[in-house]
């Protein structure tokens, strides 16, 4: 297994194909943007700069890892000839659904169709492909390039012998391939998005402020961030799909999104990349100055 194909140039993006490069694979990395391709790129160079300067990879290496992307705009383009695909779309059912019918045709019969989706069920992606056994959740962990973990999950068809092959494949990549079940979250966000929905919940009702909040967690809890900052990290429209999703698969009001999320999401108040969400990036990527609208 050695062509990899990779669906969508973004945060998650971008990562994944920068891990599989790093490592020897050759990757064809696909979205629709010319530009969000450019910028996956330049991101993934300044990422491998890091590197080259805090001497963990020579200059060769990341001119070897440069050397086995190769970017497309097309799917029929990028993924005819893939061993392995991971799709790494936006958090959208209907965009995942649609990608994955579309690459049940294009991909080989043999490709194994993999999914970085954070909450939707691999069993209900498998079932629009004619290829279910060989369809697997590989929900990596941002930033892709240094956390360890990749929560792999089976559909409810997913064959031992491909649950096998991609668990190998993760420790190849110096991951650490952990088996969950098939069920909306999966483990890790049906823990950790509950939480931040409820740190929303502790700012919508006036319990404490933004800093307040993720102090406590931070120096009680020993979190590396606060939520509140982790929140604006992940994207705070992303966390709110994630909600909608475990909400809507398990009919649990403890998953209804908070009021408060639902609203910055609708003003497009996203978090990092948006520039403001609970904090301000105006002038820093680094969650130092809390946004006004949280200002008394």
């Amino acid at each position: 297994m050695k062509n990899i194909s990779i669906i969508g140039a973004g945060t998650m993006g971008n990562g994944i194909a920068h891990t599989f490069a790093q490592f020897d694979y050759k990757v064809n990395l696909i979205d629709v943007s010319k530009d969000s391709l450019d910028k996956g790129i330049a991101t993934i160079t300044r990422n491998l700069d890091r590197m080259v300067n805090k001497e963990k990879i020579s200059e060769d290496d990341k001119k070897r890892t440069l050397a086995n992307i190769s970017t497309h705009t097309s799917i029929a383009d990028g993924a005819k000839n893939a061993d392995l695909v991971v799709e790494a779309a936006t958090e959208n059912e209907k965009i995942k659904l649609d990608i994955f019918r579309e690459l049940d045709k294009i991909c080989p019969s043999e490709a194994i169709l993999a999914s970085n989706t954070s909450s939707i069920p691999i069993t209900k992606i498998a079932a629009v492909t004619d290829r279910p056994k060989q369809v697997i959740g590989m929900h990596f962990m941002n930033p892709v390039p240094i956390m360890k973990l990749v929560e792999i999950i089976r559909g409810y068809n997913t064959s031992d012998e491909i649950t096998k092959t991609i668990v190998e494949l993760s420790k190849n990549l110096g991951k650490v391939p952990t088996e969950v079940n098939d069920y909306p979250g999966f483990v890790a966000n049906r823990i950790l998005m509950p939480m931040i929905n409820e740190a929303v919940e502790t700012l919508y009702n006036n319990v404490a402020g933004v800093e307040e909040i993720d102090t406590v967690m931070k120096l009680g809890m020993a979190h590396p961030m606060g939520p509140l900052q982790l929140a604006d990290f992940i994207g705070l429209d992303v966390c709110l799909s994630i909600l909608e999703v475990m909400y809507d698969g398990f009919k649990n009001p403890k998953y209804a999104p908070c009021p408060l999320l639902v609203n910055m999401v609708r003003a497009g108040k996203l978090g990092v990349k948006s520039g403001e969400g609970f904090y301000d990036y105006s002038e820093s990527k680094k969650a130092e100055k809390v946004s006004s609208q949280f200002l008394s």
